[in-house]
């Protein structure tokens, strides 16, 4: 097992160089560049070239890389270009918002989609199967930005019960900060929840349909009893996989949200970002978000081991 997560850890190494380097060109080879933004529209020509020089973006491309790699392996990410101060400071300054939200609309996805999931395959056919997968194909065709927006519109403008935007910090207590996440963290989650509910179903009917839940059965094992202390446990490795993908998503999905509820986090740190072409700040934040991804992929592998012991890592 350690040797696994060794591996597993090592192999990150490369794949987080990659992103990196892709980030880095594809940012460095979009239309439009920093030092003409500072410099304003009435700079000369001559301005905006001392400023490049200034910045250090009038050397090669392959030699601003390298320098790059360098502060890296260092553990710099450089210093933003408008915010003047380093890209570390300024992602710990917005991770907080984001970094909540994701976890309670994780959360809620799950605490909704899974018992869905699990009730439609047990009345399968049933009434109540087919209302839950309608509002599942309901939730997965609404957008986030849409979902948010009605949201708003019933709980905030209409019945008042909740922020219309903004976000309040922890340090101001964590009840205010649940009150201005809840909105978002529905808008996000929801969604989230019907592809976990539709996903989770498919696996509990795939799984009821073995020879061991027929085996069971004929023991004389109540349906309680197979359902939640035999099936679901076999049929969570495919869920397990969709919720990891499905948080993923949530970080990457949060710059939509964020905008809408005027929430001061990750993703708008990026929009503001690539709107001003301040590099550093766009590949931070690129590289953190892609080590989201992978570490979350380790732990949905790790998890495996819980729900199915025949599973081993070596």
């Amino acid at each position: 097992m350690k040797t696994y997560i060794a591996r597993r850890l090592l192999a990150l190494i490369p794949v987080a160089l990659v992103v990196a380097t892709v980030a880095f060109v594809l940012i460095h080879l979009a239309p439009g560049d920093p030092a003409s933004i500072i410099a304003g529209p009435d700079a000369t020509p001559e301005d905006v070239r001392k400023l490049e020089h200034q910045l250090g973006l009038d050397r090669p491309l392959p030699i601003q890389l390298v320098q790059w790699y360098g502060h890296l392996l260092q553990g710099d990410l450089g210093r933003s270009i408008f915010l003047r101060k380093p890209v570390t400071e300024a992602i710990l300054d917005r991770v907080e918002p984001t970094l909540l939200l994701t976890v309670f609309a994780i959360v809620i996805a799950v605490v909704i989609g899974v018992p869905a999931g699990v009730i439609s395959a047990r009345y399968h056919n049933s009434a109540g199967d087919q209302a839950l997968m309608g509002l599942a194909l309901v939730g997965i065709s609404i957008p986030n930005f849409l979902a948010g927006l009605l949201l708003i519109l019933a709980f905030s403008v209409w019945l008042g019960w909740f922020p219309v935007a903004g976000y309040s910090p922890l340090e101001y207590g964590w009840l205010a900060t649940l009150r201005s996440l809840v909105l978002p963290a529905f808008a996000l989650g929801l969604v989230q929840s019907a592809l976990i509910a539709r996903i989770a179903r498919s696996s509990m009917l795939d799984v009821l349909r073995e020879q061991f839940i027929v085996a069971g059965r004929a023991k004389g094992l109540g349906e309680r009893a197979v359902v939640y202390k035999h099936a679901l446990k076999n049929a969570m490795i495919p869920t397990v996989t969709i919720i990891g993908i499905s948080f993923a998503v949530l970080v990457s999905g949060a710059v939509v949200i964020e905008t809408v509820f005027n929430i001061p986090g990750l993703g708008r740190l990026i929009i503001s970002a690539v709107l001003r072409r301040d590099y550093p700040v766009i590949q931070g934040v690129v590289l953190c978000i892609a080590g989201v991804y992978m570490f979350v992929n380790l732990v949905v592998d790790l998890s495996y081991i819980v729900f199915d012991p025949r599973v081993r890592y070596q």
